[in-house]
């Protein structure tokens, strides 16, 4: 199984509908690390543009692509990019 990193950057001016669908969207995450296909999650919290850092595991990242595409935020044109890379993880972690 292997580690990959998914970062969500949010669309634009998205914030107010971010807020109307983040308990559906948090609710989903929680169903996917329940099922191991997410470790860790959680929104940047520095000034930068909005998003989201979501650590996963899966056999490839098409299979984690996969389970994503029915995130509430994803469904709803509420991430104007999300990026799935393969992670190397050196360092011992919760993931082991």
């Amino acid at each position: 199984m292997a580690t990959f990193a998914v970062l969500y950057d949010y669309s634009p001016d998205s914030a107010d509908a971010r807020d109307e669908y983040r308990p559906a969207h948090r609710e989903f995450l929680a169903g996917l690390q329940e099922r191991g296909l997410i470790v860790l999650r959680g929104p940047y919290s520095d000034d930068a543009p909005a998003g989201a850092l979501l650590i996963g595991r899966a056999d490839t990242a098409q299979e984690l692509e996969r389970a994503l595409d029915d995130d509430p935020f994803w469904l709803q044109h509420l991430i104007a990019l999300r990026t799935v890379r393969e992670w190397a993880v050196l360092s011992p972690s919760v993931l082991d």
